[in-house]
C-alpha cells in the first residue's frame, strides 16, 4: 500500500460533503434533520477517519456507500427543501462518492510486471462502483460470524480436513479429489421467458456428495435447495451447432441477471451464434439457503468453500457430458469473478473443451479472505487456533493455482482489470503465470466495467472464433 499522510486530498470531497449536509441538517426541523445527520455523519466519518486509520480500505467503501446512500436522500430533500438544497446535497455527495474511487486508486499498491492505471475521472468512478458494492458486502452480507462457536467449529475442521486429505494425498495430487460424475440423462426441462428471450431451465438431482469421512459432509447435504443443480439454456433451432458454458459471479444466479450478462454469445447478429448453457453455481438464485444469493459460498468457512465449488464442478461437469450428446460440434467455457475461477478448475477437470477464458478471476480464496472478509472475526479465529496456511493447502483442491489446465495453451485466454478492487490484479496474475503465460487482456478499469471494454471483447470473439465456437 501507498504510504498515505493523513487526511490525504482526496479525502476532502467526503469532509467537505460532511459539512454541507451538516449545516443543512442544522436548519430544519429535527425529525426531517435525521436522514441529513445520518449521511452527515457517514461523510464525516468516511473522510475524517484517515486522520485515525490512513489507508483503512474500509474507508473508502463507507465513502462510496454514502455517496448512494445521500443521493437517494437528496431526491426526497429536494421536494421537501426546495430544488436548489436538493441539488447542493445530490451534487456534493456524488462528489464524495466520485472522491471515495480516486482515493480508492491511491491507496492500491503497484503490482510489479503490470502499469500503474491512469487516474482518470472515468476510472475513479468506476472504483468507486466496486467500492459500494464492498461497502454493501460490509453492511449486508455475511462475511463474518457471531461468536455462538461456529468459529471454533470452522478451525476444529480445517485440522481434520488437513489431516484427510494429506492421508489421502489430496494435498499433493489435488485433482485426484474430484471424482468422476456419473451421466447426466434424468433431467427436466421447463420454457421461461427472460428479457424477451425464451430459455430453457434445466433441472436434474445433483447426485454431489463430499467424500465419505469429510469434516462438513453432513452439514452440506443438509442443503436442500443444492441437491437439485439448475442452469439456464439459450438455444438455437436448427442442426447441430457450438455451445458455450458461461459462468457467472458470486451472489448472481438468477436468470434476468445471467441471461444479460451472457446472451451477447447467443445473438446471430454481430454475436457468435452459440447455444449457451448457463449453470447456477450452489448456494446461488434458486439454490440460495438465504435470503441472499451466494450467502455461504466464500467465508471463514473454507470447509464449505471447498464443498460448495466440488459440487459447481460436479455439476458442470455432468452438464458438459448432456451438451454433447445434444450434438454440439464444439464446446467451450466462459467465466466472470468467481465464476472465472469455477471456470479454470473446470478447464483443468473436464475433458472435451476447445477453449476456456476466465475473466477478472478470482484465484487465491486465502488473500481474498484476507482482504474483503471481517476483520475482527478474522483476528479472532486466528487467536483461537485458524492456521491460514493449513486453510490455504486444503483449498488447493478448488484452486486454479495448483490444478492444471487441459486445454490447449493457444485456446486459453484470460484478461483482468488494472483498477480491479474485488480480485486484485496480482490474483490475475498469478493464474496467468500458471497457465503458462497465455494470451492475456489488460483493461483501465474495474470489476464491473469489463461490460463496456471493447478490447476485451474483441479478444474473447476473435479466440471462440479460431476455435470453432462460432454459427
Amino acid at each position: 500500500m501507498r504510504a498515505q499522510g493523513r487526511w490525504p486530498i482526496w479525502s476532502a470531497p467526503s469532509i467537505v460533503a460532511g459539512l454541507i449536509w451538516s449545516l443543512e441538517a442544522a436548519a430544519v426541523g429535527w425529525l426531517a434533520a435525521v436522514p441529513l445527520w445520518w449521511v452527515a455523519l457517514m461523510h464525516w466519518a468516511a473522510g475524517g477517519g484517515t486522520l485515525f486509520a490512513p489507508g483503512d480500505r474500509r474507508l473508502t467503501q463507507l465513502g462510496a456507500l454514502a455517496g448512494v446512500v445521500g443521493l437517494g436522500v437528496a431526491l426526497p430533500a429536494a421536494l421537501a427543501l426546495g430544488p436548489s438544497t436538493g441539488l447542493l446535497l445530490a451534487s456534493s455527495t456524488l462528489f464524495a462518492g466520485w472522491g471515495a474511487g480516486r482515493l480508492a486508486l491511491e491507496l492500491e499498491p503497484g503490482v510489479p510486471g503490470l502499469p500503474a492505471p491512469t487516474a482518470t475521472p472515468v476510472l475513479a468512478a468506476q472504483v468507486a462502483a466496486d467500492e459500494l458494492i464492498l461497502g454493501l458486502e460490509q453492511i449486508l452480507g455475511t462475511t463474518g460470524y457471531r461468536l455462538d462457536g461456529t468459529i471454533e467449529r470452522v478451525v476444529r475442521e480445517v485440522d481434520a480436513t488437513h489431516a484427510l486429505f494429506d492421508r489421502r494425498g489430496w494435498l499433493e495430487k489435488p485433482a485426484l479429489y474430484h471424482a468422476e460424475p456419473p451421466l447426466l440423462e434424468d433431467l427436466e426441462i421447463s420454457r421461461s421467458r427472460v428479457r424477451g428471450r425464451s430459455i430453457e431451465v434445466l433441472r436434474f438431482e445433483s447426485g454431489y456428495a463430499p467424500p465419505e469421512g469429510s469434516p462438513g459432509r453432513e452439514r452440506w447435504l443438509s442443503h436442500e435447495p443444492c441437491r437439485e443443480g439448475w442452469a439456464y439454456v439459450l438455444r438455437h433451432e436448427g442442426p447441430p451447432r457450438p455451445w458455450l458454458i458461461a459462468t457467472n459471479g458470486y451472489r448472481t444466479g438468477h436468470a434476468i441477471i445471467d441471461v444479460s450478462l451472457f446472451e451477447r454469445f447467443h445473438e446471430e447478429n454481430g454475436g457468435l451464434g452459440l447455444n449457451v448453457l448457463i449453470p447456477v453455481l450452489p448456494l446461488h438464485g434458486p439454490r440460495r439457503t438465504g435470503i441472499q444469493s451466494g450467502t455461504g459460498f466464500l467465508s471463514i468457512d473454507v470447509v464449505q468453500t471447498i464443498h460448495a465449488e466440488s459440487q459447481a464442478l460436479w455439476d458442470m461437469r455432468r452438464l458438459l457430458g448432456w451438451v454433447q450428446r445434444q450434438g454440439a460440434t464444439a464446446v467451450g467455457a466462459f467465466g466472470l469473478s468467481l465464476g472465472g475461477m469455477t471456470t479454470a478448475n473446470f478447464a483443468s477437470l473436464a475433458e472435451g473443451l476447445v477453449s476456456a477464458i476466465p475473466g477478472i478471476p478470482l484465484t487465491d480464496i486465502r488473500r481474498t479472505l484476507e482482504r474483503h472478509g471481517a476483520g475482527p472475526q478474522l483476528e479472532y479465529a486466528k487467536r483461537v487456533g485458524l492456521d491460514l496456511k493449513r486453510a490455504d493447502q486444503i483449498l488447493r483442491v478448488i484452486s486454479p493455482l495448483a490444478l492444471e489446465p487441459r486445454v490447449s495453451s493457444s485456446a486459453r485466454l484470460i484478461f483482468g482489470a488494472t483498477a480491479d478492487r474485488l480480485v486484485p490484479p496480482d490474483q490475475v496474475l498469478d493464474l496467468w503465470r500458471h497457465w503458462e503465460e497465455p494470451e492475456i487482456v489488460w483493461y483501465d478499469g474495474s470489476h464491473l466495467s469489463f461490460v463496456r471494454e471493447p478490447a476485451v471483447w474483441d479478444a474473447v470473439d476473435r479466440m471462440f472464433r479460431a476455435h470453432g465456437l462460432h454459427a
